[in-house]
């Protein structure tokens, strides 16, 4: 299995786990607060955050964007899709604050627009979500720009994955196990699928993790996982429809911080005795 190189960090089996904040669309379409999440993102030690990049009237039908939906910018669906959107000016003041906070970023693109949209900033990589993985020419059209890809599997078969690889290639390519519910129930996050697409693709495979709380996020590090990836929010109870499945700020600390004690704790595995432990030999063993 070999490494992929993002933002100068190697991702894989021997490296510490690289933790993402998905801001996704919990910025509203507001860049004000797009940035305050970056600077939630850099407090909390995550090593990059990622937005969602959507060209609208490629994306979604006519139909759809005339259906009804409550939002804060209108009645509509197309209210909605458009509300929620960065720019390219908003864009290039996220980009300028996350050089200046001094962490990566890049995007989950929806249709090859907002590829070629996002490629002006140079992003270390791209983020394929589950929704788009029998999408063979937005695959492409990811692979085309030559930069490493992250790839999520949820919603998907195994012969959906395999075709998604194949089309890909494995170079440069983590996978990424998740469930596809907002939030998803324990009893289907399937943490066990993360050694069966390591076993089956050899490659770095991470989580992206939509559940509420933490724990699943952390067990999956312990399982393999070299990526975890989840939202994050300054508040569960904001509008929106990633809220609830996210973490907020205090929350996401833990996260950080709980993913690199069990880092420290797994070891090399090399059975043995600690000299910390020469004292307690001398106390409690009655036969050496």
């Amino acid at each position: 299995m070999n490494d992929v190189s993002i933002a100068g960090r190697q991702v894989g089996p021997d490296h510490p786990c690289f933790v993402v904040a998905e801001i996704g669309i919990n910025h509203n379409g507001d860049v004000a607060l797009a940035k305050r999440l970056v600077d939630a993102s850099v407090e909390a030690g995550a090593d990059a955050v990622k937005f969602q990049k959507r060209t609208v009237e490629a994306v979604y039908s006519p139909e759809e964007l005339a259906r009804p939906k409550e939002s804060p910018w209108g009645d509509t669906y197309g209210d909605y899709a458009f509300g929620r959107e960065l720019g390219a000016e908003e864009y290039a003041a996220v980009d300028a604050h996350c050089r200046e906070r001094g962490i990566p970023w890049f995007a989950s693109c929806w249709d090859e627009g907002s590829v070629d949209f996002i490629e002006r900033f140079a992003p270390p990589c791209y983020k394929l979500a589950s929704a788009c993985l029998t999408d063979d020419a937005l695959l492409r059209h990811h692979r085309a720009t030559g930069r490493p890809l992250i790839l999520s599997t949820g919603m998907s078969t195994i012969e959906q994955i395999d075709h998604a690889v194949e089309v890909l290639g494995k170079e440069d390519l983590v996978l990424l196990h998740t469930t596809s519910t907002y939030p998803s129930k324990f009893d289907e996050l399937n943490l066990a699928a993360i050694q069966t697409l390591r076993e089956r693709y050899d490659v770095p495979v991470g989580y992206s993790g939509h559940e509420v709380g933490l724990v699943p996020s952390v067990a999956a590090v312990v399982l393999g996982a070299v990526m975890v990836e989840r939202h994050i929010t300054l508040d569960r109870a904001m509008w929106g429809s990633d809220q609830a499945a996210s973490v907020e700020p205090h929350g996401f600390q833990r996260l950080v911080r709980d993913i690199r004690v069990v880092e420290t704790a797994r070891g090399d595995g090399v059975k043995g005795v600690f000299e910390s432990e020469q004292a307690s030999i001398a106390r409690l063993r009655r036969v050496r």
